[in-house]
C-alpha cells in the first residue's frame, strides 16, 4: 500500500500465450503439463503415446496466463492413428509463442530426438531446451549433452528439471510467464483446461485401463463418454464405452469374474469425481469395434485429422 502522497505503483501490464510441449514419446511432456498447471490436466502411463490429441492447460504467473499446449509424442509414424499424431504435434508449434522441447536426459538423444532437431530449425517460433529426469543423471553428463543440443538448435534458454519431482520447474515457469508477449487474457483465472469434461472422464478411465493392463492390452484401445446425466442430488451418472479390436482383448478388459473392468472402474470413478468437483456413478462397458483404427468418426471424437493415406 502506497503511503499519502506516494503514487501507487502502476498494475502489471497482462500478458498471454501459448507454449506447445513436444519431444519423443515418454520424455515426460504430460507429467510437467501437470506440474506447471498444478493439477491433473493429461494422463500419465508407461505405455508410449499415451497422449493421442492436443491437451490445453491453463495457468497463471502474476500478470501472466499461459495456455501449455500437450502434444502427443513425435516419433516415425507407423499406423494411420501414428500419422495423424504426429502431424497435430507439429501443427501445435505453428500457433505457439514459444515451444519448449523436451529432451529425456537419463536416455540422451535417440533417433526420435534427432528427427525433432532437424525439423525444430524450420519452426519460427522462440525455442526453449528442456532436460527431463535430470535427478537420474550425473551433472557432468547433463552439462555435455545440453551443450551438445545447443550447438545443434538455437534456443532462447535451457532448463533442467524432473518434472515428477517439480525440481526447476517454478523456473522454467517464471522465465515462460515473463517472455509472454502482451495482452489480455483468454480465459477466466480459475479455468484450468479448454477440454470438455466428457472428454476428460473418457481419458481418465483410458488411463486406468492402460495402468491395470497395460502389459497385457494392445496399443488399439479408446474409451467414449456415451451419456452424461446431472441428477437431482448433486451426483452425476456417466456411462462409457471401451473400444477394443478384437474379443480376446473384450476379454482382457473383462478380467475373469468382471475383476478387471471393476477395477479400472473404481479407479476411474475417483479420480474423474475429483476432476468435477461431485460424486459420480460410473458404468463402464467393453464392446468390440474391428478396425476402429481407420475410422473417421473414432478421430473426430479424439480431437485428430482423420489422415486419408
Amino acid at each position: 500500500m502506497a503511503e499519502p502522497g506516494e503514487a501507487a505503483e502502476p498494475a502489471a501490464a497482462p500478458r498471454c500465450g501459448f507454449v506447445a510441449l513436444i519431444g519423443a514419446p515418454n520424455a515426460g511432456k504430460s507429467t510437467l503439463a501437470n506440474a506447471l498447471v498444478g493439477t491433473k490436466i493429461s494422463i500419465v502411463t508407461p505405455k508410449v503415446q499415451t497422449t493421442r490429441s492436443l491437451v490445453r492447460g491453463i495457468a497463471t504467473a502474476g500478470a501472466a496466463q499461459l495456455i501449455f499446449v500437450d502434444t502427443p509424442g513425435i516419433f516415425l509414424p507407423r499406423r494411420r492413428l501414428d500419422r495423424a499424431m504426429v502431424t497435430t504435434a507439429w501443427g501445435s508449434t505453428h500457433d505457439a509463442d514459444i515451444v519448449a522441447l523436451l529432451i529425456d536426459a537419463k536416455r540422451a538423444v535417440q533417433d526420435d530426438d534427432d528427427a525433432i532437431l532437424r525439423t525444430l530449425g524450420d519452426v519460427r517460433s522462440t525455442k526453449v531446451l528442456v532436460l527431463n529426469k535430470i535427478d537420474l543423471v550425473d551433472k557432468p553428463a547433463l552439462l555435455t549433452l545440453a551443450q551438445t543440443l545447443n550447438d545443434r538448435t538455437a534456443f532462447a534458454a535451457t532448463f533442467m528439471i524432473s518434472a515428477l519431482s517439480g525440481d526447476g520447474v517454478a523456473d522454467l515457469k517464471r522465465w515462460l510467464a515473463e517472455h509472454m508477449p502482451a495482452g489480455p487474457w483468454l480465459y477466466p483465472e480459475d479455468q484450468i483446461s479448454d477440454a470438455p469434461l466428457r472428454q476428460l472422464a473418457a481419458e481418465i478411465t483410458r488411463e486406468k485401463l492402460y495402468l491395470r493392463l497395460h502389459q497385457e492390452l494392445p496399443y488399439q484401445s479408446t474409451v467414449e463418454t456415451e451419456a452424461w446425466k446431472e441428477l437431482r442430488d448433486g451426483s452425476v451418472r456417466i456411462e462409457q464405452t471401451i473400444y477394443v479390436e478384437r474379443e480376446s482383448q473384450r476379454k482382457i478388459v473383462l478380467g475373469k469374474g468382471g475383476s478387471a473392468i471393476k477395477a479400472i472402474g473404481a479407479a476411474a470413478r475417483t479420480d474423474i469425481a475429483a476432476a468435477v468437483g461431485q460424486p459420480v456413478h460410473l458404468f463402464l462397458f467393453v464392446k468390440v469395434r474391428e478396425g476402429w483404427g481407420d475410422d473417421p468418426d473414432r478421430y473426430r471424437e479424439m480431437g485428430l485429422d482423420f489422415p486419408k493415406e
